[in-house]
């Protein structure tokens, strides 16, 4: 049997996240573990994967605009379409001959005679007549909708809680590729000890614009390398590096990372408290807590305990006041990782999210008690959405008076996070994936005052 081409491989992961709801990620992942496709053509497979749920609702679009909204056709021609309009519209140095020949190659082999010509005809006549324009008649929301590629609702909910150019720029942002980025294990090494130590092994970086722990990678395939296997870095995202920042944890303090998996955050904790005092990390999943253990091993930590459990019975088992800080990187809608899970723009809906803001509540409340008087309580999300974060502590802290925003906040952040008044409050602050190229995150810290009236 013939090894599928980079483009058949690509149809076929596609079809996985949109027809069988698999993440895309993970299909893509264990796709290209188990296929033989050279390094070039499985960079080829990522880009097109992540570009066509990027840019799916455009590519929509021009299919509809080409053959009408009436024209039945597979799930896998329709995907075989826009993949091969995607490589037109958005790829360099992809020869059209190529783009048709190969598209009506695998309509052969999938199909009959008739497919492969209504292949070869509708992307003929997309290379001839361009990319259908978007017609006057279309409405505004509608209009935004298809060129930056997200459904109305999600910009309306930008739109009503920012405004319009806000909404648009975190759209634009989504359908960029995001960095690779690696937080450096400063137990073993410095930022630039490792950025040395990975340009002897062919990887080139530069330094993040928000973390000092961070280096950009700028070509070659990191966890390749034997630094990544003696544990002297973790890929993360920049963002979310800056919450070992914000819990400022001492070597001698007890730390609750109570919705830990897979252990990005508990590890920088570790590494930041000199693998000394004591970490709690817990999670619902026990093949995460595996990963946070794992993880941990690789790093050289020793003080990570982990827990499989739901962080809403935490205090059953602590009981008060039981540690110096709390972390709660709570279950989100993730709209602010929309860059490197497409998928969630297609897979979600306005009530999918708002049902998170109960849960979370309910770890907030739970968490209350387990902070010592003095501790502090560091509540963060990777999403945008203003009931998810702000509003969730307004009214956690509207109902216990016991707790403020924590006031030196400010000082353990990058200066440049608190200059727009917009997505900074004191003690509290929302990153926007067009401001650093980062996920969109948002990090707050609460302090549990000695008693009520403090």
């Amino acid at each position: 049997m013939n090894q599928p081409s980079a483009r058949e491989t690509a149809l076929d992961v596609l079809l996985l996240v949109t027809k069988k709801h698999a993440y895309s990620q993970i299909a893509l992942n264990e796709t290209l573990i188990a296929s033989r496709l050279s390094d070039k053509d499985k960079g080829l497979v990522t880009t097109i994967v992540y570009g066509v749920l990027q840019h799916k609702l455009t590519l929509d679009y021009f299919l509809t605009a080409l053959v009408g909204e009436k024209r039945k056709m597979d799930d896998w021609v329709k995907m075989l379409l826009l993949l091969s309009f995607y490589q037109r519209t958005y790829l360099d140095r992809i020869p059209d001959h190529a783009l048709v020949n190969e598209a009506v190659d695998i309509a052969k082999r999938r199909g009959h005679r008739g497919i492969a010509g209504f292949v070869n005809g509708v992307l003929r006549r997309f290379l001839r007549e361009g990319q259908p324009e978007l017609g006057p008649s279309i409405i505004e929301s509608k209009r935004f909708s298809i060129q930056y590629s997200h459904p109305e609702w999600l910009l309306s909910l930008w739109e009503e809680q920012w405004d319009k150019a806000i909404a648009l720029q975190i759209a634009e942002a989504n359908n960029r590729a995001p960095h690779v980025t690696i937080r450096v294990n400063q137990l073993m090494e410095s930022r630039q000890e490792l950025a040395n130590r990975l340009e002897n092994e062919g990887i080139q970086t530069k330094n993040g614009a928000l973390s000092k722990d961070c280096l950009i990678v700028e070509s070659g395939n990191v966890t390749a390398t034997r630094a990544f296997a003696e544990g002297r870095f973790t890929v993360q995202d920049e963002s979310s590096m800056l919450v070992a920042d914000v819990v400022a944890p001492q070597d001698h303090m007890t730390v609750l990372d109570a919705c830990a998996g897979p252990g990005g955050k508990t590890t920088h904790l570790g590494e930041r408290m000199r693998n000394k005092g004591k970490i709690i990390a817990l999670d619902l999943h026990p093949h995460k807590t595996q990963l946070i253990d794992h993880a941990a091993e690789r790093l050289g930590l020793s003080n990570v305990k982990t827990i499989a459990m739901d962080a809403r019975s935490a205090r059953d088992t602590f009981g008060d006041a039981a540690f110096d800080r709390v972390l709660l990187d709570v279950p989100c809608s993730g709209l602010g990782v929309i860059r490197r899970k497409p998928e969630i723009k297609w897979m979600k809906n306005a009530e999918d999210i708002c049902g998170l803001i109960p849960i979370q509540k309910m770890i907030l409340e739970e968490a209350a008690s387990l902070v010592k008087p003095g501790g502090w309580l560091i509540y963060s999300t990777c999403t945008i959405h203003k009931e998810e974060n702000e509003r969730q502590i307004e009214r956690f802290l509207s109902t216990h008076k016991e707790y403020r925003v924590e006031p030196t906040f400010s000082e353990r952040i990058p200066s440049v996070l608190t200059h727009d008044q917009s997505f900074y409050r004191p003690g509290m602050v929302q990153i926007m994936p067009y401001q650093f190229d980062t996920d969109g995150f948002f990090i707050c810290c609460l302090e549990r005052m000695n008693d009520a009236t403090d």
